[in-house]
């Protein structure tokens, strides 16, 4: 069963966010880096770059698919985690915490998911 912290909250699409002020934490959950298998490749945005809430802005491949990264919220990405993009298996080793991918600062937080949902959403 993939683990889904409480502490987190969650979208429809598989990514996880984690607030912290103004700024946004975001990577993807285990169920989907369970579901995508072994990652080989993360691209993602530069930092600056504004981002659309749902948005497509990156991507993650594996070894049997391509997934897409959709943003949770609307902002200006403040950093990009530039070791998932030189070790991108640390997506599947650790992804809610060294496998994060992007920092944004936002300014409105969208109505997103918290675990029971989440858990509810995936059948876990």
């Amino acid at each position: 069963m993939s683990a889904v912290p409480e502490t987190l909250s969650y979208t429809a699409e598989h990514e996880w966010v984690k607030v912290d002020g103004d700024v946004a934490t975001i990577g993807i959950t285990q169920h989907a880096a369970d579901a995508l298998g072994d990652v080989v490749f993360v691209a993602l945005p530069g930092v600056g770059d504004t981002i659309r809430e749902g948005a497509i802005v990156g991507e993650v491949e594996s070894t049997k698919s391509v997934g897409e990264i959709f943003a949770p919220v609307a902002g200006e990405v403040v950093e990009a985690n530039d070791s998932v993009v030189a070790s991108p298996d640390t997506v599947n080793a650790d992804p809610y915490g060294a496998g994060w991918l992007i920092k944004v600062r936002f300014s409105v937080m969208p109505g997103l998911l918290d675990a029971a949902a989440y858990r509810a959403l995936i059948g876990a």
